[in-house]
């Protein structure tokens, strides 16, 4: 929060002040008597919050919606779905490694250990859904059969 003050004469309380504020994406310039500062900011920062916090609330439904929407689920978003995700969109149609799979998951925003997703592709190693090629620590996944849209 930005804070900007001036004042015309300290020494009369009636004197009009001019306070800039700044609030997340919204700036708001305030002017009003010197002794009703103090409550006219109270009330714009507790108006701003709450229309920010509105705001907030409503971007974070509108994204969860669009992942659930993408990924035809109302629950949260797991490795696996994600995965599949990927599968479902032929990215596995040439081989990938770990990392690569790791880096793209990444770069979609989701911040998923390679534990987690070296477990998730030997499940769907073990469903016939991808294969598995290399040594143990240089696996490469390619999808073993394409996805039915």
């Amino acid at each position: 929060m930005l804070l900007n003050m001036t004042v015309n004469d300290m020494s009369d309380q009636k004197t009009p002040v001019t306070v800039h504020l700044k609030l997340g994406n919204w700036e708001v310039e305030i002017i009003c008597p010197q002794d009703q500062v103090r409550q006219v900011v109270q009330d714009v920062v507790v108006g701003l919050g709450k229309n920010i916090e509105t705001q907030t609330t409503e971007k974070i439904s509108i994204e969860r919606e669009s992942q659930s929407k993408k990924l035809g689920r109302d629950e949260h978003v797991i490795c696996r779905d994600l995965i599949e995700g990927l599968w479902q969109d032929e990215w596995f149609s040439k081989e990938r490694n770990l990392s690569e799979v790791h880096i793209e998951l990444s770069r979609q925003g989701y911040h998923y250990n390679k534990t987690s997703i070296s477990h998730s592709l030997a499940d769907l190693v073990r469903e016939n859904v991808l294969t598995r090629m290399g040594s143990m620590r240089n696996y490469r996944y390619i999808q073993k059969r394409p996805a039915v849209n």
